[in-house]
């Protein structure tokens, strides 16, 4: 299900804050949540991982933020593979003509 904009700015926002409490620089908080971890996705992984944890080092944050994304990336990639394999058994299953002619 896709959330709306500002639900996921909403979320954004929070990874924000829970940046700033933990005493994180600013312009490192709003690269993390407003440009790297800018989906509701991503924003909620790193949100369970700061309240995990109650004095993260920054490097910790940013080698979570790099396992999330490739998280994310491999998920996408997967997607990505089941719908061409969804495809590719249109054709075994009914020919490439008639899978065309379906699709129009």
């Amino acid at each position: 299900m896709i959330k709306p904009d500002s639900d996921v700015r909403e979320r954004s926002n929070e990874l924000f804050r829970a940046l700033r409490e933990k005493g994180f620089p600013e312009d490192f908080c709003r690269e993390i949540a407003y440009k790297r971890m800018n989906t509701d996705y991503t924003a909620t992984r790193m949100l369970g991982y700061l309240y995990r944890y109650t004095e993260p080092r920054i490097e910790d944050v940013v080698d979570e933020m790099l396992a999330i994304l490739s998280d994310r990336d491999l998920l996408v990639r997967k997607h990505e593979l089941e719908q061409a394999q969804a495809k590719l058994n249109k054709i075994y299953r009914y020919g490439l003509h008639e899978t065309e002619e379906q699709e129009r």
